[in-house]
């Protein structure tokens, strides 16, 4: 996907999560963490569910509850 087409579905909000492939994390747009991530690894998502669905986890830095919630669920398995 090219800069300007992503940029315009940021900005109609079709997109709201990033996530890192290699890592399988999402979080939010403008997380601290996302944006040192290599732009090679860099997934997009319309929802959240659509990233639990693959597999991803929540970040530990922008989405502290929802990644407590995963890791006590994670614990819980094992």
């Amino acid at each position: 996907m090219d800069d300007a087409t992503l940029a315009s579905k940021i900005a109609a909000r079709k997109i709201v999560l990033t996530g890192n492939e290699r890592l399988k994390i999402y979080g939010y747009l403008g997380c601290k963490s996302g944006k040192r991530m290599k732009r090679e690894n860099r997934v997009f998502f319309t929802h959240e569910q659509e990233a639990v669905a693959l597999g991803y986890r929540p970040c530990g830095n922008c989405m502290k509850t929802a990644y407590r919630q995963w890791r006590a669920r994670s614990e819980r398995v094992r």
